[in-house]
């Protein structure tokens, strides 16, 4: 049996204290909402935090409402909050969807947008017990010199695994991040970073407090489409989030971003041009899953063959362009 290390528990109540025992403790803390990740991460001795600071106190951040500016969703709604958020539904299904597909019903009970979001990257050489780690050689992301993954490399590869922030992104979601010099927005999609070790922008004295759903992306019509080898449990091995303007005989623009490849989403280029003023059919999605599939290079970053992998990113690129427009194929 696999056990927790030694650390401090402290559960405050105000986004306030949360940020005093980030200063107090500067990178000694790990945040925790739900837990659905961290825990076995802990277990694992991924994470060796000396105190551990439990959100669950902070009702601030289990706010969800709608204004002018958009829909703001609260960090630690729970992702099966999320699927069944009406608004959410109505207006970015993409994400609702995202949301339902994560795990199973007991972990979507308490994993939370906020952990989703910065979801710690996943490889085969990383997501290991100590005792493995140290037989087959630590690795660059953690207690190691090296990666196992592309040996000479000076960068982390380990792989994004968020089912959220895809969608996020392509419908134009903003983060708000809060610190001890105050709150700011960043876009979702600069939010992450190309580096595995740690892939988002946060500093070790500040936290996701809210996601921004801007007015101006509502009316879109959106999908998502994951690859996984089980119907339920399991991380992608490729995911893939459709946020499109227009309707089917003329379409205006659209924004995909293909995920779980690397160590962020990669947010596609040069859509626009082959989609503008063209209907949604069969030849106009031959032709953004083949740029996906140019743009997209999967690694053997996680336990699955990447040359399929990079396969199935015009595949499912496809498949989420129908999905938009209720085609069958």
């Amino acid at each position: 049996m696999l056990t927790l290390p030694v650390f401090e528990w402290v559960s405050p109540t105000s986004l306030d204290g949360v940020l005093r025992e980030l200063a107090a403790r500067p990178g000694e803390c790990l945040l925790v909402a739900g837990g659905t990740d961290a825990v076995p991460n802990l277990k694992h001795r991924l994470h060796e935090p000396k105190r551990v600071v439990s959100l669950a106190g902070v009702a601030e951040l289990r706010a969800a409402r709608e204004d002018d500016a958009g829909l703001h969703l609260g960090a630690r709604l729970t992702l099966t909050e999320l699927s069944r958020l009406p608004a959410l539904k109505r207006d970015f299904p993409a994400v609702a969807h995202a949301a339902s597909l994560v795990a199973s019903p007991q972990i979507r009970n308490m994993g939370t947008l906020g952990g989703n979001l910065c979801l710690d990257t996943r490889c085969t050489y990383y997501n290991q017990t100590y005792l493995w780690r140290e037989a087959v050689g630590f690795c660059l992301k953690k207690d190691g010199t090296v990666c196992h993954v592309v040996p000479q490399g000076r960068r982390c590869v380990a792989a994004h695994s968020s089912d959220v922030a895809p969608a996020l992104i392509a419908y134009g979601a903003e983060v708000e991040i809060a610190g001890p010099e105050g709150r700011r927005l960043v876009s979702c999609d600069q939010f992450f970073v190309g580096d595995g070790i740690h892939n988002n922008i946060l500093k070790s004295d500040e936290l996701v407090t809210r996601v921004l759903l801007p007015a101006a992306a509502r009316g879109q019509h959106g999908a998502y489409r994951k690859l996984r080898p089980r119907g339920a449990i399991d991380f992608p091995m490729l995911s893939v989030a459709v946020a499109v303007r227009g309707d089917a005989k003329r379409l205006e623009s659209a924004r995909i971003v293909v995920s779980a490849l690397g160590a962020k989403p990669r947010l596609l280029g040069g859509l626009d041009a082959l989609v503008a003023g063209k209907a949604a059919d069969e030849t106009t999605f031959a032709a953004v899953a083949a740029a996906a599939h140019k743009q997209c290079r999967p690694l053997t970053n996680v336990p699955y063959d990447d040359d399929w992998r990079h396969a199935m990113v015009p595949v499912f690129v496809t498949r989420a362009l129908r999905d938009v427009f209720g085609v069958s194929a």
